[in-house]
């Protein structure tokens, strides 16, 4: 299984790193952080220009287990799990991908 998961995290792209990361620092700081937040915050940082690409990325991590993404409300908001955090550090570690900022973290 760790090789199976070292593989799973090695094949992560930016994207889903910062949407870990974002997660990651939205619940820290209480914070509810949902999927047009992501939307936003990766288009920001040059990522995408698409919903459905922020969308898929979240499914991906969704299906890895890495994230949990509830529905409250209207919106659907994204948490991070146990092997999410796992992958996170494993990805800090090594420097994969730069940390950037949130711009919807950044304006609470």
């Amino acid at each position: 299984m760790d090789a199976l998961f070292d593989s799973q995290i090695a094949r992560l792209t930016e994207a889903h790193f910062l949407i870990l990361y974002w997660a990651t620092q939205a619940e820290g700081r209480k914070a509810r952080y949902n999927i047009t937040n992501c939307f936003d915050d990766l288009k920001h940082c040059g990522i995408t220009r698409t919903k459905q690409t922020a969308v898929a990325a979240v499914d991906t991590l969704a299906v890895l287990c890495f994230i949990e993404v509830r529905d409250e409300g209207a919106r659907k908001n994204l948490y991070i799990t146990h092997h999410g955090a796992l992958a996170l550090e494993a990805l800090v570690l090594h420097h994969a991908y730069p940390q950037r900022s949130s711009a919807f973290l950044e304006g609470l």
